[in-house]
């Protein structure tokens, strides 16, 4: 028994998979805040063009 629980808290394996995780979820909270504030400059430019167009 102290062998197996040993051997379980050395086991590495899945804190690797965790460290990935957490780094796909910062890089994707990054891109969405960079596509969010693009999206607001476009959306104050095309309705900028829209207005001056008419």
């Amino acid at each position: 028994m102290r062998g197996l629980i040993s051997r379980f808290l050395n086991d590495q394996s899945g804190a690797t998979a965790i460290e990935y995780c957490l780094i796909a979820t910062g890089l994707s909270i990054v891109i969405l805040a960079a596509v969010n504030g693009v999206g607001t400059t476009l959306s104050a430019k095309f309705t900028s063009v829209n207005a001056s167009l008419q």
